[in-house]
């Protein structure tokens, strides 16, 4: 497995992979009416020099991860479910962390069991609750310290 910084032909399988890691997650949101959403999502990130980057193998994507290394906000974390339980995840979470050295903060939906469990295992801590604004689902708010 490399990561890499995103290039602009990797938005189709991001796409892709974002909607597979999510459909059976989630199942009361329709990813893929949210394909354009997404898609707009990435690219407001990387205008605003949010870095991106794609894990790889000979295969293809495994995941991908936006971190903002300026304030440690982890936006996106998907791996493609073929990687799970393979360390593709930790992999990428592990890049967003040595690129936010001071710290990495997220939040997670409320209703992602999988994920919840990950990033408490992963050293988080949960520091509050929210809303999404984009599925007006409740979320948690989760922060990491070196």
């Amino acid at each position: 497995m490399r990561i890499r910084p995103m290039q602009d032909g990797d938005q189709p399988a991001m796409t892709q992979l974002w909607v597979e890691s999510w459909r059976d997650v989630m199942r009361q949101i329709d990813f893929e009416a949210r394909r354009g959403w997404f898609e707009g999502r990435i690219a407001e990130l990387r205008r605003d020099g949010v870095g991106v980057f794609v894990a790889e193998d000979g295969e293809g994507l495994l995941g991908f991860v936006t971190i903002d290394a300026r304030n440690g906000h982890l936006d996106q974390l998907a791996a493609a479910p073929r990687s799970w339980g393979q360390g593709a995840g930790l992999t990428l979470l592990n890049h967003a962390k040595a690129l936010a050295p001071t710290g990495v903060r997220l939040e997670v939906n409320a209703g992602n069991d999988r994920a919840l469990r990950f990033y408490e295992r992963e050293g988080f801590r949960r520091t509050g609750e929210g809303v999404s604004a984009a599925s007006g689902l409740p979320l948690f708010h989760y922060a990491w310290e070196p």
